[in-house]
């Protein structure tokens, strides 16, 4: 529906700018590979929990993993052995010290936490299976079922790590020294260095990130890679030691469970909504991606991301969705103005949402707005229960307004409480801002206008004015029982906003429309007037009144000017023994109209019964 990729697509681009300029920073070169790779390398995706992926810059380079690597083999180490077994080796208290340093705890004599080297390891050692090979086939595995595709090593850095390791090694024996390794210590060390060497993108990464997101399910091939309770103990290590010596300065600016490598990836989550990953290879002090931190501190920062940020809903803030044809307004139409809404009501929509809009939640709506069918003509977003908006998603609703304006659709808010800040409502229709109503009724009757203007036929005119005789109630009856019964109607004309019947109003007269509209009223649980039926010239009420002998259920206004004829209860009443045929007549004639707007607004009441 909506071309140039969208909202979403363009803040991703906007940060890419941003720091694409930045060229600080400086390459491993302790590993000879990774020295080798093109500097000016630069990607950046985010992937939502139900798997949509948006992305910019170079999405399908292959760079290896390296550290990225260490939440991933905890999480497996964590399903072999089990949480208890595992802390036994393994601590998760930061460190405050380089990833590479030859250290155990002093008073525990275990490895700080599993996102430094020294844990990291450990945990390799502690991955079941037959053999040496078998092990690493698991790893492997483990990490394809979190990148929903199969993943490779690259031969030419695992040898390249495996030659320079010397400082792993030191640490691999030092484990098998304090008894945290039990096994050969080479082979824990060769098994990290494999696992550091495969193969990912940037597009793999973010993926992996969202399938942590989504409690250990991948959201593209809904497998699950781990289950949700270890899912959380690896985000609370990521949390805590995943940036290393930085991790503070992490959690305050970015929030987000987080882990880099040397490679020049990062990979960082928000619970329950998306996954994030940035490949740019130049890194600072801290062994991290320069351009990948100023990435992700400004993603954080521009779509409110910070974990602590809470929201009752997180994501999927579409409650409803539907087209004019399948829920039109409570404004009766003629026949000729139905069909064409028949045909082509599925070009205006109306989207409810609800809960708490911050990024995941106006995500959901733009994506569901943007992957629309076909084109758009009209559309409406309803506000009304909707809670907080953060300034990202009225950035993105504002955009996303702007993009269907330009590709000619006409977008209008029920936002009574200006939510999104309209405080005013436009009536110029190139204005990108759109109109404003206060109840989802009259945003859809504006839909319905917008239709109608566009594709009533040539000649076909807006409901007219009517002459007594022409209203469908008398129009078919033959010659003299349509003369008698014009004699009984008196003509009254009332204005705009004038009550015609007030609820609870006793049999008042058979009110046939000849011009304008009359509106049936009630008040909402706030103290606010809504339509509950506007009625057109050729149709009638009171007829309920009139024979079941019932007061008025509603208000009744004169939405225009209109014109009425009416027919009192005494001369209702007085025709039975009159005129009989004439009156029978009249009543089937009534009936057969009363069924079609029944129908009709049954139709709008049962789809949404709430304004």
């Amino acid at each position: 529906m909506v071309p140039s990729g969208g909202v979403v697509a363009r803040i991703l681009e906007e940060v890419y700018e941003l720091c694409r300029s930045d060229t600080s920073g400086t390459l491993a070169d302790y590993i000879p590979e990774l020295a080798a790779v093109q500097p000016d390398s630069f990607g950046i995706c985010l992937a939502t929990a139900d798997g949509r992926v948006y992305g910019s810059g170079d999405l399908d380079t292959a760079f290896t993993i390296q550290s990225i690597s260490k939440p991933f083999t905890y999480a497996l180490a964590l399903a072999d052995r089990g949480p208890a077994a595992v802390a036994e080796r393994i601590d998760v208290e930061p460190s405050g010290e380089p990833f590479f340093e030859i250290s155990l705890d002093p008073t525990t004599q275990r490895p700080r936490n599993p996102m430094i080297n020294a844990g990291a390891i450990a945990a390799a050692a502690l991955v079941d299976g037959a053999d040496a090979a078998d092990r690493f086939a698991r790893i492997r595995r483990s990490y394809s079922r979190f990148a929903g595709r199969q993943l490779s090593m690259n031969e030419a850095v695992y040898a390249s790590e495996s030659r320079t390791g010397y400082r792993n090694r030191a640490i691999a024996y030092l484990l098998r020294g304090a008894g945290i390794v039990d096994g050969d210590p080479d082979e824990a060390v060769d098994r990290y260095f494999r696992q550091c060497s495969i193969d990912v993108t940037v597009r793999d990464l973010a993926v992996m990130a969202a399938t942590l997101a989504n409690n250990g399910t991948n959201p593209l091939t809904r497998e699950r890679a781990l289950s949700r309770p270890l899912v959380e103990q690896v985000l609370s290590v990521m949390t805590t030691c995943g940036m290393y010596d930085s991790a503070g300065d992490w959690v305050t600016t970015v929030g987000l469970p987080a882990k880099s490598g040397v490679g020049g990836g990062i990979l960082a989550v928000l619970p329950g909504q998306i996954g994030i990953a940035v490949y740019s290879p130049r890194l600072d002090a801290h062994g991290s991606s320069v351009r990948g931190v100023k990435a992700c501190r400004e993603l954080s920062n521009r779509l409110g991301l910070h974990f602590l940020h809470v929201t009752r809903a997180a994501h999927t803030a579409i409650r409803a969705a539907y087209s004019v044809a399948e829920a039109p307004s409570r404004l009766r139409r003629d026949a000729d103005e139905m069909e064409v809404l028949h045909e082509f009501g599925d070009l205006a929509r109306i989207f409810e949402l609800h809960g708490d809009l911050l990024f995941a939640g106006a995500e959901s709506a733009v994506r569901a707005v943007e992957d629309t069918p076909g084109r758009l003509e009209a559309l409406v977003l309803d506000l009304r229960e909707v809670g907080d908006v953060s300034p990202v998603a009225i950035r993105m609703l504002d955009d996303l307004e702007a993009e269907l304006a330009a590709a000619g659709c006409r977008v209008a808010l029920v936002d009574p409480d200006a939510k999104l800040g309209h405080l005013v409502s436009s009536l110029d229709p190139k204005d990108p801002r759109g109109r404003v109503f206060i109840d989802r009724d009259s945003a859809t009757e504006w839909c319905e206008e917008i239709i109608l203007d566009r594709h009533r036929p040539p000649g076909q005119a807006c409901p007219a004015a009517l002459s007594l005789d022409e209203h469908p109630a008398l129009a078919d009856l033959p010659d003299d029982e349509r003369a008698r019964l014009a004699k009984e109607f008196e003509t009254r004309t009332l204005a705009r906003g004038e009550l015609i019947v007030a609820r609870d109003s006793p049999r008042s007269g058979l009110f046939l429309i000849l011009d304008g509209r009359v509106r049936f009223t009630f008040t909402d649980r706030d103290n606010r007037r809504h339509r509950l039926i506007t009625l057109t010239p050729g149709l009638s009420f009171g007829e309920t009144s009139m024979l079941a002998n019932v007061p008025f259920a509603n208000d009744v206004h004169a939405e225009t000017t209109v014109r009425l004829a009416v027919l009192s209860p005494d001369r209702f009443d007085a025709l039975t023994a009159q005129a009989p045929e004439a009156k029978l007549a009249l009543l089937q004639r009534l009936a057969a109209t009363a069924y079609t707007q029944a129908d009709a607004a049954l139709r709008s009441v049962a789809t949404h019964p709430s304004l």
